[in-house]
């Protein structure tokens, strides 16, 4: 007979068997200690790579019915992997780097104003600077121009977080990709 734990995963609970709590423990405190950021923003990354873990368990557990066993814990370690790009210790089945839909955000990096043109060029996967021309021209040419960027600016949300920023460019939300966000060192465009 195997223990099971209620745990509390990046806002959602789910119930754990004791080897994967403790598995799931280990891969977070090793995370944690190679993670190479400044100490306030560990937090930060932590809850972003929690809520990434609470969205794979619910996927795989399909509505929070099943117990997460041993091997759920290992393949959602092994697809995140570590922050320096390892899978230590893990398994290293899922780890593809693929591509993935991009999503729209603004981007608080390289906006000018509100961070919406440099959020279409990241989801067009257009040069930033054609899409300003064009923002530019539209907003000299008529009132619709600046209509249409209040309202992007109110409706697109912010990438705000290192899981966001990672959705934004198309990319893996793995924990390499996010502590790169974390340390704001993504190769900038």
């Amino acid at each position: 007979m195997k223990n099971i734990i209620n745990v509390s995963i990046g806002g959602r609970s789910f119930t754990l068997d004791e080897e994967a709590y403790n598995r799931l423990n280990e891969y977070l405190e090793h995370y944690r200690a190679k993670l190479s950021v400044p100490e306030l923003q560990k937090g930060e990354v932590m809850e972003d790579i929690e809520r990434r873990i609470a969205e794979l368990f619910a996927d795989e557990t399909s509505g929070g019915t099943r117990v997460v066993s041993l091997p759920l814990v290992e393949k959602v370690a092994a697809t995140l992997g570590m922050p320096d790009g390892s899978a230590e210790g893990f398994e290293s089945g899922g780890r593809a780097q693929a591509s993935q839909p991009r999503k729209l955000y603004r981007d608080p990096d390289m906006k000018a104003i509100g961070g919406v043109c440099s959020g279409l060029s990241h989801y067009l996967d257009v040069d930033l600077t054609v899409i300003r021309v064009f923002a530019l021209i539209a907003l000299i040419l008529g009132s619709a121009g600046f209509w249409i960027y209040v309202i992007l600016w109110i409706a697109v949300p912010l990438a705000d977080t290192p899981a966001k920023k990672c959705d934004m460019y198309g990319i893996p939300p793995t924990a390499e990709n996010m502590s790169r966000f974390a340390r704001n060192d993504y190769k900038k465009r």
